[in-house]
């Protein structure tokens, strides 16, 4: 039998928004909404790696494993900060089964509704 390690997301709550761009105007729709994070260490391999490809790397959380966020999305916190979903990752061997978040700040919020 496998070991699997219990994710307890209590670190704080998430948005989800779909950025639906058209006609160079963006146009954000909640995709999920409520959904409790775990804060992981942005680790120095992974920040680097974000480095070579001109991404900033400034925070990593673990959600519950939804397959339908993608890089296009936005996230936001339970405060207002807004950022760019830039890589999703599926760690195995965790109860509930989650996904890794690695995000960067917008240097210019969104209007959200």
């Amino acid at each position: 039998m496998k070991n699997f390690y219990t994710q307890p997301l209590n670190d704080g709550v998430l948005e989800v928004y779909a950025n639906d761009r058209a006609d160079g105007v963006d146009n954000l729709t909640i995709k999920h909404g409520c959904l409790r994070y775990d804060e992981r260490t942005v680790g120095i391999n992974r920040y680097y790696k974000a480095k070579q490809e001109n991404v900033e790397i400034t925070r990593l959380l673990r959600v519950q494993r939804l397959r339908d966020i993608s890089t296009q999305d936005i996230a936001v916190t339970e405060v207002g900060e807004q950022y760019h979903i830039r890589r999703i990752v599926y760690p195995k061997d965790v109860v509930p089964p989650c996904c890794d978040l690695s995000l960067e700040r917008v240097t210019q919020n969104y209007d959200i509704g």
